[in-house]
């Protein structure tokens, strides 16, 4: 038994870091949340202010709409809320930029497309049978939650590799847009490890609430009326 089980969530760790690898075949987007705009400024210079500002994506970003995002829609599935997964994937894009919402929606519909004839949980197939029937928009974020999900992989694992997914790849535009070197890069991506494991997975659904307010972005975006987030797309 404990042989049978190693092995399965080995196949589901597998099969799960081979979707979110953004080179092949889904491509990626990276919202970078106003990070050439905070270069320009000179708010991030070098390996220790990238640092703090990834550092506050996380506090001022994912930990008030992503994570409680993820925690509501594994709640929901434990549950077999199909109804309450279906709404939220289509009030997702309420909270987000248009160019950001479409690239959500396009992001996940390939997500999907690549994994729609593998769930073996019921409510995922349900879940997918309304993206397949254009009655939900299939959101990135909620597609890798329910195949998540369905693989067995815990929430708290969820988070942690969707995070350091998205902090790679935002990290990686960097090497584009400033003289930061990859090795650097590198090395700080690889003490994220220990802020990963630190997070806070404990959720209460009647008082967390849902907040697109990130003033890491705000601030500076704001700052120039001519400066403007970009997305990097592959």
């Amino acid at each position: 038994m404990v042989k049978h089980t190693t092995h399965t969530k080995l196949r589901s760790l597998s099969r799960f870091l081979q979707i979110l690898d953004g080179t092949f075949p889904s491509g990626i987007f990276v919202h970078s949340f106003g990070l050439e705009p905070h270069i320009i400024k000179q708010n991030v210079k070098d390996i220790n202010t990238l640092k703090i500002y990834l550092k506050n994506l996380i506090t001022d970003q994912y930990d008030n709409m992503e994570f409680i995002y993820i925690k509501k829609v594994y709640d929901a599935l434990l549950g077999n809320k199909l109804h309450l997964i279906k709404k939220m994937d289509n009030n997702y894009g309420c909270y987000l930029t248009y160019e950001y919402t479409k690239s959500s929606i396009n992001i996940g519909n390939n997500y999907y497309t690549q994994i729609k004839n593998h769930p073996t949980k019921q409510i995922v197939k349900e879940y997918f049978s309304l993206i397949e029937n254009k009655q939900s928009l299939g959101n990135e974020i909620i597609v890798l939650s329910a195949y998540a999900f369905d693989l067995d992989i815990t929430l708290e694992d969820f988070i942690v590799m969707w995070t350091k997914k998205n902090l790679i790849n935002i990290a990686a535009t960097t090497l584009k847009i400033s003289r930061i070197k990859p090795s650097e890069v590198q090395q700080m991506l690889f003490e994220f490890d220990e802020i990963l494991e630190n997070l806070d997975f404990s959720f209460d659904i009647k008082k967390d609430k849902i907040t697109n307010f990130n003033p890491l972005f705000e601030e500076i975006i704001f700052a120039h009326k001519n400066l403007e987030p970009k997305m990097f797309a592959t």
